[in-house]
């Protein structure tokens, strides 16, 4: 060694002064590992959110707990001052010891004061740094550590201590970061090191790693700063009303936690007690949360808290801790296609230092821990769009390991997301929310905060209103500056006050003159309107606008006002082009906004409200393409414009799905009581009216106004229903009290109430129900659903007026039970089955109607001879001696109730049997229970089980076939049957059959009943590790078997290593178990030995893999034969390897190959199907696609290989090199693949030759002479097959595939064989006249081929005449050939005949013009020459192919050209462009139709919704005026308007648009109506342009709705 020991000790101490970690803080570590189990490992690694593969390698290392820790450290969860994560996270999975005894070594090793609050120092070298160190652990061998802490001078105590360490590279990497000799930024004491004792590959391999460590620290320290800097200027320019613009505020200065909601498991709604529990409530399930909320109730707002907490690394804050955080605004996102693209256009500096390919790599890299937040879903232009980044990003299909945050209106949830979604609700501000907020951003004053909130509260109505925070901060801020605030009714009135504010606000800074100017602009935004109207009501939402567009629209001043008034917001945005280097392409423009959506809406439902009586089909078509719930203020808005839009609108919403509480809202908001709105009112009430919990409190109040009305005017209302939203009856003020806290008085002239609740109503809450009945003068009925009534009440407790009244009080929609007021009891109205069933899937309603059915019969001792809990038992409450539902109701003991049954899934716990074993002693009568689907204890303390069950002598039974009963004297599980030697447990079974099944194994194994074998068929899910059971696909767990002397597991598909394992893992609890075999599936072909659990090494456990015939030296991990006859069948049908295969099925295949050689099994044939890659010469084998090597085999006698395209030489030699490998291997073919024409004879190994190996290219019948690298004719029949089926040439082939096929075609001219036809698609260049060949666009020549019979030549577009002449010079060369053929193209209609060589015509050689022969080009005389009659009626349709239009194009030039009349050319959907000078009509096909000098009569009919252009309907009329049209018709499409439209003297142009809007003829240069000779003026033009656009976007709309069902 270079340096002396002194040496190392200086380095030692050196990194000791600099170490990074604190010594204390890894005692701490230390200490942690110690109480970490494998089950609480595996709880924490899902409540963190770790990745599959993280959880598996956690699971299956030899340290797991010291694993766990070096992995929490770096990803932040554990730091030396905070470890609130580990301690939040012990707390949510129930550890409460573990995390208290973690909290006493915080404050034992770490420098935490539990008092004050921390504030960790957020280090990007910590995850990264973890992962090198996870990677060093790896690369340490005991023999390096032991040197290693040799030449660190490590006391002899510590290298004990490390040598028994379950992982002792894990244990050595800890000491050597608590020493100094590895740290974050310096490792040059190992690498020292690990170099002087000469390890100089282990010491390259370790700098690798440390070097990449540095590149990702480094990189993405620099993404994260700029991505600081760009959100900074984000939450830090908040404007809390638009035309304050002179103070802005951070995000954090005026924010307000608003009321929040999480919807749990069951799909309830849960209250969350802040933001900081968006991810918390999930506990590691949800990787994507939905964040929704109506309009303006904050959901941007709180996005840019969260984006301010993880930029200023608010401790208490959940979403400081993500290592990096995206914050993309999806408004902006219309049109871009990755998120690479979006972080580089609007998060990304212009002077970038991060490059594209590091975002990339930073968003790949799974161990950096990202959160994505979506913002305003519901703005996104391309949400209709399938596959836009986004949408994969939701549905899990990318980034699947980043969290995601995405806010959306409630109405515009995306339709699809991943699997791991949860969902949060906005609820709104309540009265201290509103206070906070006023105290907050407004004002100090408590004086002043107690006038704004005084002034609010007067107006009920305004208070409701101010649920929403935007309009409560809008209300906050101008009631601070007006002393008297408008009487708000509506929302309408609020939203239109406010802007009339706003632009007061303008006003006053102004002179009188420029006064009345701006309130002229306030007065009158029409074209304003219009675009807000438009742009909500398009195909895609797009609310964004350029500025310069914008100006040129409305005018430099109007602009002004609205931008400076803060309606219209400007935003300066990158504008890069794609492709081009970021310094270079970078350019900005200002785009344009609404302040909030709601302004856009606001006024979208002006242009609406002023329109909707008038144009009617404006109104229909916005309300077939507009979802009143994706925009409702919209119609809201338009109901309180404009009283007449209301009635027209309102009924539009009650016919769509939840209609009537939408009507609502409209109808309040036209603030006067017309004869209008009280027919609008009779309407809506003549239907159920609902007050429901999850309302507004806004809607609550409508409704509650609502029926106040009807009653006013005495307007029955058909039925109140009150679901869920009753609190208690007020004596005082006789009114019901909603838990909203509104009053809803009596209502005489409602005639029925409908209440639903959740559980078991008490007496007192009956009672108040029945109390405001009475209250009700009118009513007659009053219904409860979804709830359990007392069986009875006290008839001197119920008011005797309800008696005399005959009201009638039913109990559920089915109406099978009533409550008689008279008796004071509940009644049965129909007769109980004699089995009731409780199930899973029933309503609560219908479960609450069964146990008041039971209760009834309970009372009047009718016997029920049984009763079924299917899945649904939540638990049993002892203090009501009743079974707790899951759905929440209570089931209290039935005494006439015979028998249970009870069917659950999974394993029963002791207590869950004992809460059954509870109910059962409360029903008195009953005398059996039975489980079914389940699996018992095996056994339960007889002290636990109570006397009385016994005394009654209760059976106690499991279905289906009552293999197994429950002893209640003994507490065990008795098998009735005896089981059979071989027992199955198939996937076939349902889950009572296996439930059954594992019991009876239970009880053999308890009973120590030897069992022969257990089949396990396709039914595993997993081992697991805490219950030491093998969970079933089922959901069962199947326990160890102690008796099972053999086990036999079939599955199908790939075996990975880890179910493997776990399968060794339950044999291991088999305690007698000396035999497991697999079969039907492909098993690894190694498994690591120090994987396998030494247990079964001891118990000589055979494994036996009967596919192959093998078995498993569990020493090794390796398989060996152990079946030659097996193996020998296999090798003789031939063995496969695919690149359809997986890797495991390509490993074992190779396996069986090596072992084929090893006991000298020959292989018939072994076949490589598209799965080569190259032969690696080192190693002397072939290796595949997968990455697997595949050594040369001796033992194969032949080699098929199959590839698709082209297979160069060098892919050619790399097989030929793996046949010399192969010694016995004589004969190689190539199949599906184009070979090359030739190899050099000095590349092909003599040794091949010398072996004689035959070598064959099945494709062309070829084989190969390797002495000279050619190939020669081995098959005549094949080559004489493919020429007579013909032979092609074309521009999409390869040079490969062109060069076989010129082989080809010579090979057949050498060996005389006619080729019946040779095509040539688009592959032609030029003719060579001194090589005389045809030079194709791939460089390749072509000689003339005298065997072709028949030519073939297809290409677009039009032919020149020299084109022409140069395929008649080629066929000249082939002289056998008497037939050249043109496809697809256009051929002159004629050529001089001097041009035209004479031999062909000598020869008779024929030129037909296209497939179908109507046109043939005369060799003769130089002409086309047309062979059939053009019909009255030419036709060219978008659907003809190209040769079909060509053929049609030549008919009519030849008819021109020869002055036949052409009465009439027909273009339908076919014109795609046209030549602005007139000269030719462009097809979409690429074609052109010339002038045609004797055409009469042109119609052209678009595609549906074709707007034509002004240079394209110019160059159409010069084209009707170059060919002399008599008549030109236009149809199904938009004509742009000309001031000046050419007056054609000796053409009609008739313009049918399709549809209702009419047809017109141009006559003296105006369009005249042809039904009434009305001149169509400009006004008129464009409500049809109006009403074209609609009907059309309509009709698109519905065709892609179709294409979508369908």
């Amino acid at each position: 060694m270079a340096d002396s020991p002194s040496t190392y000790e200086a380095i030692g101490s050196e990194g000791q002064q600099r170490k990074s970690t604190p010594p204390a803080f890894w005692r701490f570590k230390i200490a942690l590992s110690t109480i970490l189990t494998i089950k609480v490992i595996l709880e924490l690694a899902v409540t963190f959110g770790y990745p599959n593969a993280l959880v598996d390698e956690l699971q299956g290392a030899s340290d797991s707990a010291l694993l766990m820790v070096m992995v929490m450290e770096g990803r932040g969860q554990i730091h030396p001052t905070d470890i609130s994560p580990l301690l939040g996270a012990l707390e949510d999975t129930g550890h409460h010891g573990i995390a208290t005894e973690v909290r006493a070594w915080s404050l034992e090793y770490l420098d935490i004061n539990p008092g004050k609050e921390q504030k960790p120092k957020k280090s990007l070298e910590l995850s990264s740094f973890g992962r090198f160190k996870i990677a060093l652990s790896t690369a340490l061998r005991e023999q390096t550590i032991q040197n290693l802490g040799a030449l660190f001078e490590y006391p002899r105590a510590l290298m004990d201590e490390i040598r028994n360490a379950k992982n002792s590279a894990l244990l050595m990497t800890m000491h050597m970061e608590e020493r100094g000799q590895i740290q974050p930024a310096d490792i040059s004491p190992l690498l020292t090191a690990l170099k002087d004792l000469r390890l100089h590959g282990v010491a390259s391999d370790v700098e690798d790693q440390f070097n990449e460590h540095l590149r990702i620290t480094g990189k993405m320290a620099a993404f994260i700063e700029e991505l600081k800097e760009t959100c900074h200027t984000l939450y830090d320019k908040i404007q809390p009303i638009p035309y304050i613009k002179e103070k802005l505020y951070s995000v954090d200065k005026v924010f307000i936690e608003v009321g929040m909601e999480h919807c749990d498991s069951r799909g309830s709604w849960k209250t969350l007690s802040s933001y900081r529990g968006i991810f918390s409530v999930a506990k590691g399930t949800s990787r994507i949360q939905v964040i929704e909320g109506e309009p303006g109730y904050g959901k941007s707002t709180l996005a840019l808290q969260l984006v301010y907490d993880w930029c200023n690394e608010v401790s208490d804050s959940p979403f400081c801790k993500p290592d990096i955080l995206i914050f993309l605004n999806l408004r902006q996102l219309g049109g871009i296609t990755s998120i690479i693209d979006a972080i580089e256009q609007f998060l990304l500096p212009r002077d970038s230092s991060v490059k594209r390919l590091d975002v990339e790599q930073l968003l790949s890299n799974r161990d950096i821990r990202i959160l994505v937040i979506f913002d305003a879903y519901d703005e996104y232009p391309d949400q209709h769009i399938e596959d836009t980044f986004v949408t994969q990003i939701l549905k899990e299909k990318m980034l699947r390991h980043v969290d995601v945050l995405l806010t959306t209106r409630s109405s515009c949830i995306p339709p699809a997301c991943g699997s791991r979604t949860g969902c949060i609700r906005l609820t709104g501000f309540d009265e201290g929310a509103r206070e906070q907020y006023v105290r907050k951003a407004v004002t100090g004053d408590d004086e002043e905060v107690q006038r704004i909130l005084e002034q609010l509260n007067t107006n009920p109505i305004l208070r409701d209103i101010c649920q929403a925070p935007l309009f409560s901060v809008m209300y906050a801020h101008v009631a601070h500056e007006e002393e008297e605030f408008h009487n708000i009714r509506s929302v309408t009135g609020f939203f239109e006050y406010m802007i009339d504010c706003f632009h007061s606000h303008a006003q006053n800074k102004v002179s009188d003159y420029k006064r009345e100017q701006l309130q002229m602009f306030a007065d009158n935004h029409h074209e304003l309107d219009k675009l807000a109207f438009d742009s909500l009501t398009g195909a895609n939402q797009q609310i964004l606008w350029d500025k310069e567009v914008l100006i040129k629209k409305f005018g430099a001043e109007f602009y002004g006002l609205y931008t400076d008034i803060g309606i219209l917001v400007e935003e300066e945005v990158i504008n890069r082009s794609r492709g081009a280097k970021r310094a270079q392409s970078i350019q900005y423009r200002t785009e344009v906004h609404f302040y909030h959506k709601l302004f856009c809406e606001w006024f979208a439902a002006c242009h609406l409200a002023e329109r909707v009586t008038s144009f009617q089909a404006l109104f229909r078509n916005f309300c077939k393409r507009v979802n009143p719930y994706d925009l409702q203020f919209v119609y809201r808005f338009a109901c309180g414009i404009n009283p007449a839009a209301a009635k027209r609108i309102i009924k539009l919403v009650q016919k769509k799905p939840d209609g009537d509480k939408f009507a609502v809202l409209c109808a309040l908001e036209q603030e006067e009581n017309t004869e209008d709105v009280l027919s609008t009112l009779r309407d809506l009430v003549s239907r159920n009216v609902y007050i429901r919990e999850n309302d507004t409190r806004l809607l609550q109040r409508t409704t509650v106004q609502l029926l106040e009305l009807a009653s006013q005017k005495e307007i029955p209302v058909t039925c109140l229903m009150l679901d869920q939203s009753i609190d208690k009856f007020d004596v005082t003020t006789s009114c019901m009290v909603l838990t909203s806290g509104l009053s809803l008085p009596g209502v005489s002239s409602v005639m029925k109430l409908d209440v639903t609740e959740s559980g078991n109503m008490s007496e007192d809450q009956c009672l108040q129900v029945l109390a405001f009945v009475k209250e009700c003068r009118d009513m007659i009925g009053v219904s409860f659903d979804g709830c359990v009534l007392p069986v009875s009440i006290p008839t001197e407790r119920i008011d005797h007026s309800l008696i005399t009244r005959d009201v009638k009080v039913s109990c559920c929609s089915d109406n099978k039970v009533e409550f008689n007021l008279r008796s004071g009891k509940l009644e049965n109205k129909t007769e109980l089955p004699d089995d009731v069933c409780f199930g899973s899937s029933d309503t609560v309603a219908e479960q609450a109607s069964t146990i008041m059915q039971l209760m009834v019969a309970s009372a009047d001792k009718i016997p029920v001879p049984c009763l079924t809990l299917g899945g649904c038992i939540e638990e049993f409450d002892v203090t009501t001696s009743s079974m707790v539902l899951t759905s929440g109701l209570s089931l209290p003991g039935v005494s006439s109730v015979m028998k249970l049954n009870v069917t659950e899934s999974g394993n029963m716990s002791e207590d869950q049997c004992l809460q059954v074993l509870a109910f059962v002693k409360e029903c008195r009568d009953m005398n059996e229970v039975s489980f079914s689907g389940c699996v018992l204890p095996v056994s339960i303390p007889t002290e636990r089980i109570d006397q009385s069950l016994i005394t009654r002598n209760v059976k106690v039974s499991c279905r289906p076939n009552n293999n197994v009963l429950f002893n209640l004297r003994s507490g065990k599980l008795e098998s009735t049957t005896k089981l059979p030697d071989d027992v199955y447990i198939e996937s076939g079974h349902t889950v009572a059959e296996r439930a059954s099944t594992i019991m009876q194994l239970m009880v053999a194994s308890a009973d120590k009943i030897p069992v022969t074998c257990l089949t396990l068929d396709q039914c595993i899910d997993k081992f697991d590790v805490t219950t030491s059971s093998m969970v079933l696909t089922s959901g069962l767990s199947l326990p160890g078997v102690s008796s099972v002397m053999k086990l036999k597991v079939t599955e199908s598909g790939n075996m990975s290593e880890d179910k493997y394992l776990q399968v060794l893992a339950f044999v291991k609890e088999c305690r007698d178990t000396n035999e497991v075999s697999f079969d039907g599936c492909i098993l690894p072909t190694t498994i690591p030995a120090r994987r396998i659990d030494t247990t079964l090494i001891r118990r000589n456990v055979k494994v036996s893999y009967t596919r192959y015939g093998y078995k498993m030296k569990l020493e090794l991990g390796q398989w060996e034969v152990d079946d030659v006859d097996v193996i020998r069948k296999l090798c003789s049908d031939g063995l496969t390897v695919s690149r359809d295969h997986s890797v495991l099925l390509q490993q074992s295949t190779i396996l069986l190959l090596e072992k084929s050689t090893q006991q000298n099994l020959p292989v018939t044939c072994l076949m490589l199907d598209r799965c080569i890659d190259k032969f690696d010469v080192t190693n002397s084998s072939l290796v595949l696609t997968s990455g697997l090597s595949l050594p040369g085999v001796s033992s194969v006698m032949k080699l098929n290989v199959t590839e698709s395209g082209n297979m160069s030489e060098d892919k050619c030699l790399d097989v030929l090199a793996f046949v010399k490998e192969s010694k016995d291997m004589n004969e190689v073919s190539f199949d599906g693949c184009i070979l090359p024409t030739t190899i050099p004879a000095r590349r092909i190994d003599t040794t091949l030759i010398r072996r004689n190996v035959k070598v064959s290219y099945t494709r062309y019948g070829y084989k190969m002479k390797l002495e000279l690298g050619q190939w020669e004719v081995d098959d005549v029949d094949v080559i004489q097959k493919l020429c007579s089926d013909g032979l092609t040439v074309s521009r999409d082939h390869s040079v490969l595939l062109q060069q076989s096929t010129i082989l080809l075609l010579e090979k057949s001219t050498q060996q005389n064989i006619p080729v019946t036809c040779l095509t040539l698609d688009q592959c032609i260049d030029k003719f060579d006249v001194t090589t005389s060949s045809m030079v194709f666009t791939s460089g390749l020549s072509l000689p003339g081929v005298s065997s072709v019979m028949k030519l073939k030549v297809t290409e677009s577009g039009i032919m020149s005449e020299d084109q022409c002449l140069q395929v008649l010079a080629f066929v000249k060369e082939c002289e056998d050939m008497n037939e050249v053929l043109f496809d697809g193209c256009v051929l002159p209609v004629s050529i001089p005949t001097e041009r035209i060589d004479h031999s062909l015509i000598t020869r008779n050689v024929k030129v037909p013009c296209c497939a179908n022969n109507k046109v043939e080009f005369n060799l003769r005389s130089g002409k086309l020459e047309s062979q059939t009659d053009l019909p009255d009626d030419v036709c060219i349709r978008s659907s003809d192919t190209v040769a079909e239009q060509a053929s049609t194009i030549m008919q009519l030039m030849v008819a021109s050209a020869d002055k036949i009349p052409i009465s009439r050319v027909s273009l339908y959907g076919s014109l795609s462009s046209v030549d602005s000078d007139g000269l030719s009509l462009v097809l979409h096909s690429g074609l052109c139709l010339p002038r045609l000098s004797s055409l009469q009569k042109l119609w052209i009919q678009t595609e549906g919704g074709r707007e034509v252009t002004v240079d394209e309907w110019t160059g159409i009329l010069n084209y009707a005026k170059q060919c002399q049209l008599r008549r030109l018709w236009m149809k199904s499409c938009l004509l742009p308007w000309l001031d000046n439209n050419p007056n054609l003297a000796n053409t009609i142009v008739d313009w049918a648009t399709g549809g209702i809007y009419g047809a017109y003829i141009l006559q003296s240069g105006r369009w005249q109506r042809q039904k009434d000779d009305k001149v169509l003026t400009r006004e008129a033009y464009a409500s049809l342009v109006i009403g074209f656009r609609g009907r059309y976007s309509h009709t698109k709309w519905q065709k892609q709705r179709r294409a979508n069902r369908e």
